[in-house]
């Protein structure tokens, strides 16, 4: 697995949740995918030069995990014949949130096939004819020989593939954990793995597949994908529901109520809220680039790592901190406000779980009995 440093708490705690085995890399810097991509292809190739890379984004949700695994086991295939293959999801609607792929002529035994064209996010119009000519939806997830993903690198952007290969030439692994070369990585270009390669390629192929697909890109998405109550409502956090049908609602922060509304979207966090009709969550892309337009900084904020701090708020007067510990782990609280936005804590021998606001007039410890999620505001 590949991510950065504010991930690998993240990622060390689902893959043991899972029983999982991983060997995880870590970038010291964001450089988009290609470099990313690299870094994996070289780490395999030195440990296998014949090696097969499945590269699958770790935010996309894949509903059938049988058909998935034969797909894979077909693109794998063809990835030893020298091919770079992408999933190709048979598309079941005329979705304008993803990237569209016109399949070529049948390669090998017919179960992939070239890849005639790369297309861009379609109109609606555009969609409902790429359905009736046989379009694929592209999945963004690829399947190759790892040397041969290097060697389009060094045909197209030596930059890449060569800071892959150092950054991992002195790679050490602690507790399954390799930091890649700092200096090397920032060498790398930064570019997306299809602009890159794949729009490049002559070895493209795409797989294509049947299994039901979402890279959750929009909030409607994630309502697709989520369980939902016999009224068609998807909920999270403190959140309650009336009257409401087909809605998503989430919440780490405040208490929601949603009454009487219908295919709508509710997020809160503790320092914004969406609220949006489902059909326009696509939409929501429009309201960060006008906060970026601004330099507002709650446009590129990310969320604090596991056990992390993150500053929300910073006045005069006060200071509102989000602060997260994994279970088990005893956290030093000043004197503030405290409110349990997840999880479970324990002080002085009470429990308070999500909801409970505290005032803290003096410095104590809390123990997060499960992974916790706290709002702390102090005064300066």
């Amino acid at each position: 697995m590949v991510t950065g440093e504010a991930m690998v708490g993240f990622v060390v705690e689902q893959t043991a949740e899972i029983g999982a085995w991983a060997t995880i890399l870590v970038e010291p810097e964001a450089r988009d995918s290609a470099p990313a991509v690299a870094a994996a292809a070289a780490y395999v190739e030195a440990q296998d030069p014949t090696g097969v890379v499945l590269m699958l984004a770790a935010d996309h949700h894949i509903a059938e995990p049988d058909i998935f695994q034969q797909a894979a086991l077909t693109a794998a295939k063809a990835a030893e014949h020298g091919y770079i293959v992408t999933f190709g999801v048979q598309p079941t609607m005329p979705a304008t949130g993803f990237g569209y792929i016109r399949p070529g002529a049948p390669l090998l035994d017919g179960s992939v096939r070239e890849v005639a064209a790369f297309v861009e996010k379609p109109d609606r119009a555009t969609a409902e004819r790429y359905l009736l000519e046989g379009y694929l939806w592209n999945s963004g997830n690829f399947a190759f020989q790892a040397a041969t993903l290097l060697g389009e690198f060094e045909a197209f952007e030596p930059t890449v593939s060569a800071a892959a290969k150092a950054s991992v030439a002195s790679l050490e692994l602690e507790a399954g954990i390799g930091r890649l070369d700092p200096e090397a990585f920032a060498q790398a270009k930064k570019i997306s793995l299809d602009y890159a390669v794949m729009e490049r390629t002559q070895k493209a192929a795409v797989a294509p597949a049947a299994f039901a697909w979402s890279d959750l890109g929009a909030w409607d998405a994630i309502w697709e994908a989520s369980v939902r109550d016999d009224d068609g409502n998807a909920r999270a956090g403190d959140v309650e529901l009336r009257g409401s049908t087909n809605v998503l609602v989430r919440s780490s922060g405040p208490y929601v109520g949603v009454i009487g509304v219908n295919d709508m979207v509710v997020v809160a966090e503790p320092d914004a809220v969406l609220v949006c009709h489902r059909k326009d969550s696509q939409a929501v892309k429009s309201l960060v680039d006008g906060l970026k337009a601004k330099g507002r900084s709650i446009a590129s904020r990310k969320s604090a790592a596991l056990n992390g701090t993150e500053t929300l708020v910073s006045t005069d007067d006060f200071e509102v901190e989000l602060r997260r510990a994994p279970a088990g782990e005893t956290v030093a609280l000043p004197i503030s406000t405290l409110q349990v936005l997840e999880g479970v804590i324990e002080m002085d021998g009470d429990v308070y779980t999500a909801g409970a606001v505290l005032p803290l007039e003096r410095e104590g410890l809390a123990r997060a009995i499960g992974a916790a999620t706290l709002l702390v505001t102090k005064p300066r």
